[in-house]
């Protein structure tokens, strides 16, 4: 391939992730199905923009995935480590060793040799760390405790590979050639076994001093220079000796997990993970041999959803033989039921060693890009059928054992609503609490509140929880339009209950007081955190603190004086209301002018 001709594909394949991926988040379906869908729609198939032959976009893509696991590595401290030790060890290593033997005993039965059939349990072992990863950082679950179980067995198999790869050359039961060298699979393994402790060694005392000598230049180039030559050059030197560079990168990031430049590596990485990971999403996309899948379509069509079907059972077994909820179990099954990247990195290792033949090797690639393109929309049934049926079952059981007798009812328990709980139950007032995020109820419980799941938008469950007889409601969800609409509504049927409210900012401040709510029940989220900072800075610019903290008071005193005159103008959108902001913020100066010369006067 020409360097126009790459050039022209890697921009053909943007202009499709620019106009899919908008639309397929809009729809719903995330960033990752746009990407495949883009893929299909440009490759050989449909459109027909992108040929067959699309290796070597493919391989330069993967760098997306080679960084994304030295990105994972960095995150794995030994606190990190052994806060995941219990899914990491137990619950991946069952799902890695129950899935091989489930499926190399099936792939036996149907007449394959021991090696083929042990080769492929092993390659289908893995899932999808790419996919998963993004759509589980998309939806925010990754901190949720089906997500650290997700991240955990991923791990596990992208670390069992390793070991994989020195097996395979054993399963071949003959000597490989690798780079016109002559090693056999037990020398192969002495090899990997090298290589670990040099990139230990190294990190250590090599590339942390490379990286403080770089840091000290101060050039932001130079220092993302070097984090990409860190990458590429491992890379490089696992694929010289017949192993997987994103492994290498991996371990590598575990050995620089401690560094003391593990953010600004992180942070210099990221944008070309995230640009690359499309792209090899695209290519996945773009390599699925429909032709194939016509041919044999009943076969692997047959292949997918028994590849599914046997995954999620493991897992899914696994999840309720360890004790795990049934909507966790469900979540983490659906989401690890696929093959995964490694899976084509296993299958054409595979094939060089001639444990696969041409034909079975095409059918798997098949059968993997199919599960990965599925991923996407099982994880969206489970979101929007499944979990929902969980969520109103928690929902039940819950209603009925609200305690009614408390005088104050909280909705929102995130981190607002958290700082208002604790100060109250610290001062020996005991709030009913109401979250609508059930796995934030989960973990909330797990650290001693009483918090119980439902929606405060539901007027009978605010009467079950006790509003009719509450002397005060804080209003503390993390959304506008609704937070508006529930205060109306609690305001009409319990019209002598006292309400506070959460509000954003100053223009759903206007909103309230336009539906007559007091201003002082209002509190602005970051008003005052805000202004604590600005306080903060001006001291640190020399100003004395007790100037500062008269300077701050008088500031606030100004804006909520400005702030509630500037209410009625707010909804006409004409010259009175940007006249009247024009001159609030020149008699905010002038004010504040005149304090700082009368403060200046008194204290001479």
């Amino acid at each position: 391939m020409g360097y126009s001709n790459l050039l022209f594909q890697a921009f053909i394949y943007l202009v499709a992730a620019v106009i899919t991926v908008p639309f397929a988040k809009r729809l719903g379906l995330g960033s990752v199905l746009g990407y495949l869908f883009a893929g299909i729609i440009i490759g050989p198939y449909v459109l027909k923009i992108v040929g067959h032959h699309t290796n070597e976009v493919m391989q330069f893509a993967q760098f997306g995935v080679v960084m994304m696991l030295f990105l994972v590595g960095l995150e794995l401290r030994p606190a990190v480590l052994w806060q995941l030790r219990s899914p990491l060890f137990l619950t991946g290593s069952l799902q890695v060793i129950l899935t091989t033997l489930v499926i190399s005993l099936l792939a036996w039965s149907f007449g394959l040799k021991i090696a083929t059939a042990a080769a492929i349990g092993m390659i289908f072992a893995s899932s999808s760390t790419a996919i998963v990863l993004q759509m589980f950082n998309e939806k925010s679950w990754g901190k949720t405790e089906a997500g650290k179980t997700v991240f955990s067995v991923l791990l596990f198999q992208d670390i069992a590979v390793i070991p994989m790869l020195a097996l395979f050359p054993l399963l071949a039961g003959r000597t490989i050639q690798i780079h016109d060298h002559h090693v056999h699979g037990l020398k192969q393994a002495i090899l990997l076994i090298i290589i670990i402790i040099g990139l230990i060694g190294g990190g250590r005392f090599l590339v942390r001093p490379a990286l403080r000598f770089i840091a000290d230049s101060k050039l932001r180039e130079a220092f993302t220079a070097t984090a990409l030559l860190l990458i590429i050059g491992i890379a490089l030197a696992m694929d010289l000796v017949g192993l997987s560079p994103a492994l290498g990168t991996f371990l590598a990031g575990v050995v620089l997990a401690e560094s003391e430049y593990r953010h600004e590596l992180e942070s210099d990485i990221q944008p070309f993970k995230g640009l690359l990971l499309g792209l090899f999403f695209i290519s996945v996309g773009a390599s699925i041999n429909f032709s194939l899948i016509e041919q044999n379509f009943g076969l692997i069509i047959s292949l997918v959803l028994l590849l599914i079907s046997i995954k999620f059972g493991v897992v899914l077994g696994l999840g309720k033989m360890l004790g795990k909820p049934w909507h966790e179990s469900l979540l983490v099954a659906m989401a690890l039921a696929q093959g995964g990247e490694f899976c084509f990195v296993l299958l054409s290792y595979s094939f060089h060693l001639k444990i696969l033949v041409a034909k079975l090797t095409n059918e798997l690639v098949a059968v993997v890009a199919l599960s990965m393109l599925l991923t996407p929309l099982i994880i969206i049934l489970y979101e929007k059928w499944i979990e929902p049926i969980f969520m109103q079952k928690h929902s039940t059981n819950e209603f009925d054992v609200v305690d009614a007798d408390n005088s104050v009812v909280i909705a929102g328990f995130g981190r607002f609503g958290q700082i208002v709980g604790r100060f109250l139950l610290a001062n020996a007032i005991n709030p009913t609490i109401l979250e609508l995020d059930a796995r934030q109820v989960d973990s909330l419980r797990k650290l001693g509140y009483k918090v119980f799941y439902g929606d405060a938008a539901r007027m009978d469950l605010l009467n079950t929880a006790g509003l009719g007889q509450a002397k005060l409601f804080i209003l503390a969800i993390d959304d506008p339009d609704k937070t508006l609409k529930i205060a109306q509504a609690v305001r009409k049927i319990y019209p002598h209950l006292k309400i506070l409210i959460r509000m954003y900012g100053r223009t759903q401040v206007y909103d309230a007081l336009h539906l007559g709510f007091e201003f002082k029940t209002l509190y602005r989220e970051i008003f005052d955190s805000a202004l604590a900072m600005a306080h903060t800075a001006l001291h640190l610019l020399g100003t004395p603190t007790a100037q500062t903290l008269r300077a701050a008071k008088l500031f606030k005193e100004l804006d909520e004086e400005h702030l509630q005159k500037a209410a009625p103008l707010y909804y006409n959108k004409d010259k009175d209301f940007i006249n009247h902001m024009l001159k609030s913020r020149k008699e905010f100066e002038d004010v504040m002018a005149a304090d700082r010369e009368q403060l200046k006067n008194t204290v001479i």
